[in-house]
């Protein structure tokens, strides 16, 4: 591991004095020393550079050796080549010129960022899990120049919003979401897009229900040229998705099916869009006097061709030539730049160094193990590779000008921190890819296997008592619950029989007192001396016997006994303030006449007339006692003794003299 990192440090090291010797020597030969303002920048970006590295060895410590390194080469020859154009546009008359100051302050920006981003991005399968979000943000962030009033248009193309006095293009940084999204998307459907069609041509194509993805992917690149004039954003995005289909699939057909989408996108771009159409002509007719001088014409492209042909295989050297002479030569044409002031030998040089990026890349995705990780590196590493290629191709009348910038070399804030943010996040791929495996039988690895063995079985006998704990608390928040209701139960059950004991007693207090009411009413009733009978005519005498006779007297006994033992019964009715009404008296049943003429027949008749008669007189005696004076009151409250002894028995009606018959009987 030191051996590595001394490595490591050697490597920044090295990069880092070819970048100052390149500094001194070129404002040595144009301004005779250093500018004050450029040893400060540079001294904080170089420490920034020392953190970043620090952070990187501590926490990702199997990263890729060569990427960092790279990166700060390209950095730093690419600030000092703007820095020399900076130095000749004020010699020629522009009043300041802080391109140089100002990609500075942006890589110190960028550093501080991907410190950040190592320092928290432990493990780069997180981003699985925000798969769709990064898609919505993405897409927010390629189509926001398109909002009025925040997007601008330059040259043609309407790829950046306005920030205040400065300007960024969120193209660049929607590339990275983009990849995150079609890495996860692509892994979690790779088995149906592999799944093979017909054969045309020896080409096995997919099946037409998987080309529903390809197929949006290409919509939404054609709408943001359309939208926005941008030709190579649109070819970017197209080119990593393609390959990315074609790693998670591994079948030809795809790449085949991108480059025949991508040709007929080209040709209506074309035909559709003057800008687009003039750019394939100035690359098919670059030195023709009229498409030189016409508006949008070639006139750029040549003179970045005359910029290369001026350096030659060496160069002119730092600081003697006129990269001014090409427009935009600090951003879209700063590969031209390079090229007079350095050579073909410089460019070689620099081509490398992205061959080294790319290629370490490509080494991580394959060494990787996860699906994921395999697509997300060669997704990052083929976009760079794709925007070099359209770049240098483009200067170089390989392909027509796209309008892309150079990664890490071109003037722009956008461009650089997005693609330092690219090189941390392969560096933290690399870091899992080149990760050596534990050797089992080692004593080191044993150890760490037992103390992690005993670590979950430590945390789940924890668990266990915690759950034991939740459980007995749940066990016994339900006994108490139980036992609650079953307390209600009981006390609802008390109460309802307590309320049935009390109707029950109710109901016989009432039964007793109607039984005793009508006890007084037919003792009354039978104290009552019957009225003699109505006069029989001779049948009735002739069926007259003794036991009727018998009968009478019985029933004689039975009132003056009940008048002993009960008393009067008006006074009994006074007393008692029991006033029935004569509805509520029972009616005698009136028995209709018997031929057969039974003895039991006679007795109940008879006592049924006598019953009717008893009641009649006792309503009667009820009546007249109801105004007596205060004396009858008062003696009316005497003993029950008292009162049937002074009381006189009631005047019994004498019977009615029998006929003859009768009396003969």
């Amino acid at each position: 591991m030191i051996i590595r990192r001394l490595r490591q440090a050697s490597l920044l090291i090295l990069s880092a004095a070819i970048v100052l010797l390149g500094f001194f020597q070129m404002f040595m030969r144009v301004q005779n020393g250093i500018p004050t303002r450029y040893i400060t920048l540079l001294a904080v970006t170089g420490l920034l550079f020392a953190v970043f590295w620090g952070v990187l060895s501590k926490l990702q410590p199997y990263s890729a050796e060569t990427i960092l390194p790279c990166v700060l080469l390209l950095c730093g020859i690419g600030i000092l080549m703007i820095a020399r154009i900076d130095n000749q546009r004020v010699l020629l008359g522009a009043k300041s010129s802080n391109l140089a100051p100002n990609q500075l302050i942006w890589l110190c920006v960028a550093l501080v960022l991907c410190t950040v981003l190592v320092a928290f991005l432990r493990d780069y399968r997180i981003l699985r899990r925000f798969s769709y979000v990064s898609m919505v943000v993405g897409l927010a962030l390629l189509l926001s120049p398109m909002i009025p009033g925040l997007g601008m248009e330059i040259q043609g193309a309407r790829i950046w919003i306005g920030i205040g006095s400065h300007s960024l293009q969120p193209a660049e940084f929607a590339k990275l979401f983009l990849a995150f999204f079609f890495a996860a998307y692509l892994f979690d459907h790779r088995d149906q897009l592999a799944v093979g069609g017909k054969k045309v041509m020896g080409f096995q194509l997919p099946r037409i229900k998987d080309l529903g993805p390809i197929l949006v992917v290409w919509a939404v690149c054609m709408g943001v040229l359309v939208m926005q004039h941008d030709l190579g954003t649109s070819l970017m995005f197209f080119a990593m998705f393609v390959s990315m289909l074609y790693v998670a699939t591994g079948r030809k057909s795809w790449i085949v099916i991108g480059l025949a989408a991508f040709v007929i996108g080209a040709v209506l771009a074309a035909s559709l869009f003057s800008h687009v159409g003039n750019r394939v002509n100035a690359w098919l007719h670059p030195f023709d006097s009229k498409v030189y001088l016409a508006i949008g014409g070639s006139q750029q492209l040549v003179q970045g061709i005359f910029g290369l042909a001026t350096g030659g295989l060496m160069g002119v050297g730092l600081g003697q030539g006129h990269p001014t002479s090409t427009p935009l030569s600090w951003s879209d044409f700063i590969y031209s730049s390079l090229g007079e002031e350095l050579g073909m030998t410089g460019l070689f040089a620099i081509l490398a160094l992205y061959l080294i990026i790319i290629s370490a890349g490509m080494v991580t995705a394959m060494k990787i193990k996860d699906g994921f990780g395999k697509l997300l590196a060669s997704g990052l590493v083929f976009t760079m590779a794709f925007q070099v290629f359209t770049v240098v191709g483009g200067i170089t009348l390989v392909i027509p000008l796209t309008g892309l910038t150079l990664p890490y070399m071109a003037a722009g804030g956008s461009s650089l921190i997005a693609n330092c943010i690219l090189a941390s996040l392969l560096m933290v791929i690399s870091n899992a890819a080149n990760k050596p495996e534990e050797d089992l039988s080692s004593d080191t690895f044993q150890y760490e296997a037992l103390m992690a063995i005993r670590e979950k079985e430590k945390q789940a006998t924890l668990q266990a008592q915690l759950q034991s704990e939740a459980d007995a608390e749940a066990h016994e928040m339900e006994a108490q619950a139980r036992a609650a209701q079953e307390q209600a139960q009981a006390r609802t059950a008390q109460a309802a029989q307590a309320a049935q004991e009390q109707a029950r007693q109710e109901q016989e207090l009432r039964q007793a007192r109607e039984a005793e009411t009508m006890a007084i009413v037919t003792g009354s009733a039978n104290r009552t001396v019957p009225e003699p009978p109505a006069p029989r005519g001779a049948h009735s005498h002739a069926r007259h016997s003794a036991s009727e006779v018998h009968a009478e007297k019985a029933r004689a006994a039975h009132a003056a006994q009940s008048a002993q033992l009960w008393g009067d019964p008006a006074e009994d009715a006074q007393e008692t303030q029991i006033v029935r009404p004569q509805s509520q008296i029972q009616q005698p049943y009136e028995t209709q006449p018997h031929d057969g003429s039974t003895e039991a027949f006679r007795q109940v008749q008879l006592r049924t007339s006598h019953t009717a008669r008893s009641a009649g007189s006792h309503t009667a005696r009820t009546a007249e006692s109801q105004p007596r004076s205060a004396e009858s009151r008062s003696a009316g409250s005497q003993p029950r003794s008292a009162r049937n002894t002074t009381t006189p028995p009631a005047p019994q009606t004498p019977p009615a003299p029998r006929s003859a018959e009768g009396r003969a009987e």
